[in-house]
């Protein structure tokens, strides 16, 4: 797996894990959800990505997109 695929991995993971606390305690863990969109949205144009950073440092390859 390189960074790539182990960012949008992650991101499904929080959009998914916002998602079932939402509909089990508060919607206010949308905003979770939210953040995660927002992340990737500013990710796809600036190309910073701190979950990117993080899995680089815990030692996945490099991906194309994420370095």
């Amino acid at each position: 797996m390189n960074v790539d695929k182990a960012v949008l991995a992650f991101a499904g993971f929080v959009v998914l894990t916002g998602l079932v606390l939402a509909q089990l305690f508060s919607p206010w863990w949308l905003l979770l959800t939210a953040f995660a969109g927002l992340n990737m949205f500013q990710a796809a144009f600036t190309g910073f990505c701190p979950a990117a950073m993080v899995f680089r440092a815990l030692g996945v390859k490099k991906g194309n997109a994420f370095g």
